[in-house]
């Protein structure tokens, strides 16, 4: 399969295969099952709490590659001496509003303005769980000569909430930039954008791959399976770390999410790699319950670099299974 630029129906951005995304007609059944619900959705007692302990960031990895998992799918990447912070979410609430909506488990490992030096933000798409408005209004006060890099469409977002449009990049698929001597390279991923019922796919969702000297990780971001993986992985892997989403995940909604099986025959695709599930453990975005992604992840039995949240974990080749979930 050949790895192409975004196309676009009139404003929409078209995913790489055909794909479905649920609609309204789906909402009765969601109500109904978040009503009758009897599994644990949200933790009864909140994990944590956790806490980063930032002298560590004084410290360079020896291997060239450390993660800072944050919980969901917000990490610290050090890359070959590159900083990159991914889909930071800070915010208390994945939702437009302050009163309600997918409220976190835990409370940020760190405070921001306690953050090290960052090279470069990077933003996979739009949805609220990825892209916390508070969060970028405050990043932005806090790093104003910080590189942001994202998806097509998404700098009009970031420029709202305070980031200089002269430090924004924006990609298409197949697109890179470089930070220091990090390429940043902007991939197809099969999934959807928008902020409210009226702009769906208006702007652009991507997976990303962070390849410096010596390592290299892929950021899947939110996928549903398709052929594409393998396509990424022989163009672009070798890869040392593979991030994978494994929560929110439904048979409704196998076109958009991985889930843990999905990531598991994803990452057999991509050809290389130790899995780092992400997208699970902070937000109740599914029907599932909240420890469900992982206990399924387990089952598998496939080797996982899953460090506790807010821990700075260096990545040496070896498996990490931190079990603060349970």
């Amino acid at each position: 399969m050949k790895l192409e630029k975004a196309k676009k129906i009139g404003r929409k951005f078209q995913n790489p295969v055909a794909t479905k995304v649920g609609g309204l007609a789906m909402l009765p059944k969601v109500i109904w099952t978040k009503l009758t619900n009897k599994k644990e959705t949200v933790p009864m007692v909140a994990p944590g709490p956790f806490i980063t302990d930032v002298t560590a960031y004084k410290v360079e990895p020896e291997s060239g590659l450390r993660v800072t998992w944050f919980g969901h799918s917000a990490m610290l990447v050090e890359i070959d001496g590159v900083r990159v912070l991914v889909d930071p979410m800070w915010d208390e609430r994945a939702s437009p509003v302050r009163w309600g909506g997918p409220k976190r488990f835990f409370a940020p490992t760190m405070r921001l303005k306690d953050l090290p030096r960052v090279d470069a933000v990077l933003i996979s798409h739009d949805h609220y769980d990825h892209l916390g408005k508070e969060t970028v209004r405050t990043l932005a006060r806090l790093l104003p000569e910080v590189r942001w890099v994202t998806s097509m469409g998404v700098g009009g977002l970031l420029a709202g909430f305070g980031v200089q449009r002269e430090r924004i990049t924006e990609l298409d698929w197949t697109e890179e930039t470089a930070v220091g001597g990090l390429r940043v390279i902007s991939l197809p991923a099969r999934h959807f954008s928008g902020r409210a019922a009226w702009n769906r796919n208006e702007t652009l969702w991507s997976s990303f791959v962070l390849r410096g000297p010596k390592s290299a990780v892929y950021v899947g971001a939110d996928s549903g399976f398709w052929e594409g993986f393998g396509a990424i992985g022989e163009a672009y892997g070798p890869f040392d770390l593979v991030m994978l989403e494994i929560g929110a995940f439904d048979e409704a909604w196998r076109d958009i999410h991985l889930g843990p099986d999905g990531a598991v025959k994803a990452l057999g695709e991509l050809g290389s790699g130790m899995l780092m599930p992400v997208h699970w453990g902070l937000f109740d975005l599914g029907l599932h319950g909240w420890r469900e992604p992982m206990e399924r992840l387990r089952e598998l039995g496939v080797r996982t670099f899953q460090p506790e949240p807010g821990v700075p974990t260096e990545f040496v080749g070896e498996e990490v299974r931190s079990d603060w979930w349970v």
